[in-house]
């Protein structure tokens, strides 16, 4: 299809989510692909190609709606049930700009994406849910095998190298605990493709000295070089002699033929070779694990399959790697796993899955002294994920804060700003002084970074706190800092603008104190509110601090982000989608109405010369068959594009010349074996109305009435029969038939109904006269028939005495 439609075929456009169309990355990008990039109105990546014969710019995220759409299509197709949730994986050097634009491609689709997750951290949880066996085995897996919660967790590094990136992961397992990602590093531009491309430019060096063709010249034939330097690739992936590389009719009808081996390969790669050990030095670094720390390397992706990239990843570690988990699957599987977690309509066994956030995060702001900024760090490098913070800033009035990547130069994107936060209707105190809000902070389960809510707090007066929910607070002299900073600027900003920081997890409150050389106690956490008023019920009054009451205020925020859809533009796209899913529905019934001309014309025109061929009259099968060669050939010229009704009259015509000659033939078939069964029930029936006039034991009990009904009814039932046979007799099988199956069936269940009921009518039942014995009750013997026993037992016995049956005792008949 590709080749076919080069130039409307959109491939390899995932990694353009959320970026401009003058991304340097977009530019260098564009010279690989066969169809066209154009600049949208917002600065995004367009994609130009005929829709519906005219031609179209959808953006990135409607190209990825519709792969999303057609995914879910065959979901429901498969599952025969609707699909909503669902669980999209992304590389993990996906910034925040690029995850927002694909979860808005999700919701285009009408999806509720319950988590965007890492590539390496899917692979992952396929493996900890012990579905993959041969893992388990291969580093223990299974609960039993892992080390306790206080041991030495087992290490576990994964590497990934797909189509177009690298990613390795270093991950740590105990029992009963997960902690899933202790790091992560990535070359964003080294995965399979980039082999191909090397054996591309070689091949394309030689065709064009040996047979003087150029084949980047033209995209159809560099497209089918690609698709055969791929096959090249696996086949040395598994041989090391030589391999040929023949194409037909490659370009001006010229054969062109090559061969390379693996060394040669080898050597081709070198370079691509050696930049897999950056990535994994990166990852050792960033853990401060030593090789030797590490229990097992598991590799997925399906250029891990080349033996050259095995080799570098098993001399790194000093270890052979694992190839058990499925390279094209694992990370397919996770998400669906993940899915079935997160979504009520499952019921699976929980894994606590936490992620690390790649690149580390900070936050600015502009203090109230002139031409001073405030700046902090709040989410280091590999950070757990989803996490919360609450930033605690003194006020008068909105203030802003700025979100962005404290490592520009580590970020595989042009931008480093992730979006500006204004704090709104902040106001100061009744007394004038600033007041006290609250900034929460995230990242959230999609790895997106925000500010989540805001609350201004204000002293309540002692009359208001029976009306409004308030929080009581120590008194500030006992307060804590949760959080020192290094900078000096940053601490003359702490103690002007009272800047706290604190952690709040997902479950579990936090905190991060100051270094000190005791251990932390219970007094320097902070804690929850209602634990803290627990805590301090049960103290003597006189240990009792004093208490004020304030309430939360929520406090409006204003983000303006890198990279978000607007809402107009985002409905614009979600009907857009909607009308093309309703004209692709359309395209498929004029495809099938289609179809079904074309078999119709191939079925009859086989059968016409075969089972047919008896049942129409020569000057009929010469103008049909004619008619069915005229219908071929209008569908592959003039009806190849036509309108569903079209289609839909054209079949109805053909049917009217065909229907008869089917039905012809159908009723040749039934007729025969509906006219004997129809013989056998009449003669059935003959005979028992003939057994009864001969006094027949078993059909005396039936009145005769009924039986004369069941005689006159096989009578006229065999001259209507008798009737029939003949007036078929007289016409030939090209001539519609005298008598249809449909009215034989009617008769024979017409006979079944009046006869059927009489002749099985039971005889009836006489019942033989029953004797009572009154005494039976109260006798403690049984009444058995003794045949000419009894009539012994009414004589006297000889010896005088009286035998228990000289009793009052009644002989019994039993029925």
């Amino acid at each position: 299809q590709q080749i076919t439609h080069a130039h409307n075929t959109v491939s390899n456009f995932k990694r353009f989510h959320g970026r401009a169309f003058n991304d340097p990355f977009v530019q260098k990008e564009k010279e690989r692909l066969s169809y066209d990039l154009v600049p949208m109105k917002n600065g995004g990546v367009g994609v130009k190609v005929m829709y519906m014969d005219e031609e179209h710019i959808f953006s990135v995220e409607q190209i990825s709606a519709m792969l999303l759409t057609k995914l879910k299509e065959t979901a429901e197709s498969n599952l025969k049930k609707p699909v909503t949730d669902c669980v999209i994986s992304v590389p993990s050097f996906f910034t925040d700009a690029e995850r927002r634009s694909l979860l808005d491609a999700a919701q285009i689709v009408g999806l509720n994406c319950l988590r965007l997750m890492n590539d390496m951290t899917a692979a992952i949880v396929w493996v900890i849910s012990g579905t993959c066996f041969a893992v388990a085995l291969n580093y223990g897996i299974y609960k039993q095998d892992l080390p306790a919660p206080e041991e030495k967790p087992r290490i576990v590094v994964f590497v990934d190298m797909g189509h177009s990136a690298f990613q390795v992961s270093a991950c740590a397992f105990n029992k009963s605990k997960l902690k899933v990602v202790l790091g992560t590093a990535f070359d964003p531009f080294l995965g399979g493709r980039n082999f191909d491309g090397k054996l591309v430019d070689y091949f394309c060096a030689e065709i064009k000295s040996k047979y003087k063709l150029d084949p980047k010249s033209k995209v159809r034939a560099l497209l089918r070089l690609y698709q055969e330097c791929e096959k090249l690739k696996k086949l040395m992936s598994s041989n090391s002699t030589d391999i040929p590389l023949n194409i037909e009719c490659f370009m001006n009808d010229t054969d062109v033929s090559g061969k390379m081996n693996r060394s040669q390969f080898e050597e081709l790669c070198a370079d691509l070779l050696q930049r897999i050990e950056m990535p994994l030095l990166s990852l050792m670094e960033q853990t401060q694990l030593k090789v030797e720390d590490v229990n097992a390397v598991e590799i997925v992706g399906g250029a891990t399959r080349i033996p050259a990239v095995k080799e570098r990843i098993a001399k790194f570690f000093g270890k052979d790697v694992s190839t058990t988990l499925n390279a094209d699957e694992a990370i397919a599987r996770g998400c669906a796993l993940q899915c079935a977690i997160l979504s009520p309509a499952f019921k699976v066994r929980e894994f606590s899955v936490t992620d690390a956030t790649p690149f580390p995060i900070s936050l600015l702001w502009n203090t109230e002294a002139e031409d001073t900024e405030g700046v902090h760090e709040v989410f280091s490098r590999n950070h757990a994920a989803p996490f919360s913070k609450v930033l605690t800033f003194y006020r008068k009035g909105p203030f802003e804060l700025e979100a962005f990547y404290s490592d520009p130069n580590g970020v595989p994107y042009p931008e480093s700003k992730i979006g500006r936060y204004v704090i709104q209707n902040v106001a100061a105190q009744k007394d004038g002084e600033k007041s006290k809000v609250k900034v929460k902070v995230r990242v959230n389960t999609h790895g997106i970074f925000s500010v989540s809510t805001a609350s201004m707090v204000e002293p309540v007066k002692s009359e208001e706190c029976e009306d409004v929910s308030v929080e009581t607070e120590v008194e500030a002299q006992d307060q804590r800092p949760v959080e020192s900073f290094s900078d000096k600027n940053i601490q003359q900003e702490n103690s002007e603008a009272g800047t706290q920081s604190q952690v709040q997890t997902d479950g579990q409150q936090t905190s991060q104190s100051p270094p000190s050389s005791e251990p932390p106690s219970e007094e320097n956490k902070i804690p929850d509110v209602k634990k803290t008023n627990e805590k301090k019920s049960d103290q003597p009054p006189e240990a009792k601090k004093p208490k004020i009451k304030v309430k939360n205020v929520e406090l409006p925020i204003e983000a303006n982000l890198v990279w978000q859809l607007g809402k107009d533009l985002l409905n614009m796209y979600i009907e857009t989608e909607g009308k093309m899913i309703m004209q692709d529905k359309l395209e498929k019934e004029r495809n099938d109405a289609k179809n079904a001309v074309e078999e119709y014309v191939y079925e009859f025109r086989d059968k016409l010369s075969g089972p047919y061929e008896k049942f129409v009259c020569e000057k009929d099968l010469q103008g049909f068959s004619a008619l069915l060669a005229e219908t071929e050939g209008w569908l592959y010229e003039e009806g190849e594009d036509e309108a569903k009704q079209v289609y839909v009259e054209k079949l109805e015509d053909l049917k009217k010349l065909g229907t008869p000659i089917e039905m012809r033939y159908h009723e040749a078939e039934e007729r025969p074996r509906l006219l004997q069964e129809l013989g056998h029930r009449l003669q059935y029936y003959a005979t028992i109305a003939g057994e009864f006039r001969n006094k027949d034991e078993k059909y005396i009990h039936i009145d005769e009435m009924e039986m004369m009904k069941v005689e006159k009814c096989v009578s006229e039932v065999v001259e209507w029969m008798n009737n029939a046979v003949s007036a078929q007799a007289k016409k030939s099988l090209d001539q519609d038939p005298a008598v249809h199956s449909s009215e034989i069936k009617a008769k024979l269940q017409e006979l079944n109904n009046i006869c059927e009921p009489v002749v099985t009518q039971p005889k009836p039942k006489v019942d033989s006269p029953k004797e009572e014995n009154p005494l039976s009750e109260q006798s403690d013997y049984k009444t058995e028939d003794m045949g000419e026993d009894d009539k012994n037992s009414e004589m006297p016995q000889q010896n005088g005495e009286c035998h228990p049956s000289d009793q009052n005792t009644i002989n019994m008949d039993l029925d």
